[in-house]
C-alpha cells in the first residue's frame, strides 16, 4: 500500500456505496443526523460489486475507504452491503491498524441483524440482496451469532440493482421481477414471517415489493435502522463524534461523470446537487 499522509483536523462522515443505493442510507442519516458533514463517495464506474469476487470488492473497497480518510474523514461507514459482507472486516482488521487505529470503517449489516430478534415471531427470516451477499452468507452467519435459534433463508435477487439503476422501479417491467424473487425465496420456507431487504437499492422497489409481499411478513428496509446505529454509535463513542465536523453540509464525488452521476442520483434524491469526479486506485 501506498505511504499515506492523513489530515488529523476533524472531518466529515464518509458514506461510501458502489453505486447509487448507499444514497438511500445517507438519505435517513441526514434526516436523523443533518448536523454533521458529510462526502458520498459512489465508485459507479465499477459498480456493480455484487457479482464480484471477494478480493476485487476488497480491493475496491480498501481503495475507497483510504481516499475518503485522505479528504479528511475519520469515521467511513460502508452503505453497501456488497462491500460489508466482502470487506469490512478485513479492513477492520488488517488495514485500520496499520492507516490509523484511531479511524473507524463501520457497516451496514450488523446493525440490521441487531434488529432481526425482535422483529420476528416464527423465527424464520429471509434475506433478498444481491448474489455476492447472498454467496457471502453474512446475514446467516451475523444473525445466527447473535440468533442461532433463528432459520436464514437467502435468495439473490440479480435483476433489482439493473432495474433501479436504469430508473425502471416504478415501471410494469419491473413487476414480474419483483414477483420472481419474492416467489423464489418463500418457495424454499413457507414460514417467513420478517424479509431482510439486504441492498441498499431495494427500498426503490418498496411500492410493488410490498404489493406483492403476502400479507402478514415484515419488511425490513436499512435506512432507518443504520441512521439510528450511527446516532448511538456517536453518543457511545464522543471520541469519535468530537472527530466528525458539525457544519450541515454534504458533498458528492463518483468515479463515473459528474453528468451521469447527477442524472442517476436523481431517482435517490431530491434536491441539486454540486458533484466532483475522483479515479481510485
Amino acid at each position: 500500500m501506498k505511504e499515506l499522509t492523513l489530515p488529523s483536523n476533524p472531518g466529515p462522515i464518509g458514506v461510501f456505496d458502489s453505486g447509487y443505493g448507499g444514497l438511500t442510507i445517507l438519505q435517513k442519516i441526514r434526516e436523523l443526523l443533518p448536523q454533521y458533514d458529510y462526502i458520498y463517495l459512489g465508485d459507479n464506474a465499477r459498480t456493480p460489486y455484487g457479482t464480484r469476487s471477494f478480493e476485487v470488492v476488497y480491493e475496491f473497497t480498501l481503495q475507497a475507504v483510504t481516499r475518503l480518510f485522505e479528504m479528511g474523514c475519520h469515521l467511513v461507514i460502508l452503505a453497501c452491503n456488497t462491500a460489508s459482507a466482502k470487506a469490512l472486516r478485513s479492513i477492520q482488521m488488517n488495514n485500520l491498524p496499520i492507516i490509523d487505529p484511531k479511524r473507524r470503517v463501520l457497516g451496514v449489516i450488523r446493525p440490521t441483524v441487531e434488529i432481526i430478534g425482535q422483529l420476528t415471531q416464527s423465527r424464520h427470516v429471509g434475506v433478498l440482496a444481491t448474489p455476492g451477499t447472498i454467496k457471502s452468507e453474512s446475514y446467516p452467519m451475523e444473525i445466527h451469532k447473535l440468533y442461532p435459534d433463528i432459520q436464514v433463508t437467502g435468495n439473490a435477487c440479480p435483476l433489482w440493482v439493473p432495474i433501479v439503476e436504469s430508473n425502471e422501479a416504478g415501471n410494469e417491467g419491473a413487476d414480474y421481477f419483483v414477483r420472481k424473487y419474492i416467489s423464489e425465496l418463500l418457495s424454499k420456507d413457507n414460514q417467513i414471517d420478517t424479509v431482510i431487504l439486504g441492498c441498499t437499492h431495494y427500498p426503490l422497489l418498496l411500492p410493488k415489493i410490498q404489493q406483492y409481499m403476502p400479507a402478514g411478513i415484515r419488511i425490513v428496509a436499512q435506512g432507518e435502522l443504520i441512521a439510528q446505529s450511527l446516532k448511538n454509535y456517536l453518543m457511545r463513542h464522543p471520541e469519535i463524534a468530537s472527530q466528525c465536523t458539525q457544519g450541515n453540509s454534504c458533498s458528492y464525488c463518483t468515479t463515473e461523470s459528474e453528468e451521469k452521476f447527477i442524472e442517476s442520483a436523481s431517482a435517490f434524491l431530491s434536491e441539486n446537487i454540486n458533484v466532483q469526479h475522483i479515479t481510485l486506485e
